[in-house]
């Protein structure tokens, strides 16, 4: 059966990076979902012409409450507005929770592998904090691939020190002055760590652009990573 279009008011919104946004809705019936999943969007012009995108919930559920990631794209049809229009009291039509295989649960207790590009670190940041409520000891580590350290989403949050998590971050464009890493995309060293760390068992879910995502499996894939454990959801 199909899922009904829900109505969903917009209450609060937050800046993430320069052109991205937390957009932090009342749902009105809402009915949970999991981390790592995604809605659907329906916005209706006033002549009657309507679009629909996708977009990834950033935190587990929470009541009638959810969170939304935007990332503004230079001639997008939906981000902009969202991200730059969309007023506190407005509403939009949503649809979901959608997808059910990049789910991480609060029953798994395996360690998990987490790799974001860019507003990838949205359905993961879901499971970071699904995963701070549910089970604080399990053993996650985040590598965080962006252009710059003006475009890390969730920067303080990720940052604080919490049991369990590790957080690396990556930089394509330029890096800041104390990383010995330097620019530069994402590679097989990057990944070689955590991996000996996590053990070749671990889940692992990688986010973000199609050519990260493919780039970041095949080398998950060379380092022995069983390709059963990879899960991937990709954009653009």
């Amino acid at each position: 059966m199909p899922l009904a279009w829900r109505s969903a008011r917009l209450h609060s919104s937050s800046s993430q990076t320069p052109t991205a946004r937390s957009l932090h809705f009342a749902v009105p019936g809402w009915p949970g979902h999991l981390a790592g999943q995604h809605v659907d969007v329906r916005l209706t012009a006033d002549d009657g012409y309507q679009a629909v995108r996708s977009y990834s919930l950033a935190a587990p559920a929470d009541g009638d409450c959810i969170e939304l990631g935007v990332q503004a794209v230079i001639g997008g049809e939906v981000s902009p507005y969202l991200a730059d229009q969309l007023s506190v009291g407005a509403e939009v039509e949503i649809r979901g929770p959608l997808g059910n295989w990049f789910v991480w649960r609060p029953d798994q207790t395996g360690s998990v592998l987490l790799v974001a590009g860019g507003s990838g670190i949205v359905p993961l940041t879901a499971m970071i904090r699904a995963r701070r409520q549910a089970q604080p000891e399990t053993p996650f580590h985040l590598l965080y691939s962006a252009r710059t350290p003006q475009d890390i989403w969730y920067g303080n949050e990720l940052t604080n020190v919490v049991t369990g998590l590790e957080v690396e971050f990556l930089y394509t464009r330029q890096a800041p002055p104390d990383n010995s890493r330097g620019p530069g995309r994402l590679k097989r060293t990057d990944l070689e760590r955590p991996l000996a760390r996590l053990t070749h068992t671990c889940l692992v879910y990688v986010c973000g652009p199609t050519g990260f995502v493919e780039t970041a499996a095949n080398l998950l894939v060379d380092l022995g990573q069983d390709p059963a454990t990879i899960r991937t959801e990709r954009f653009g």
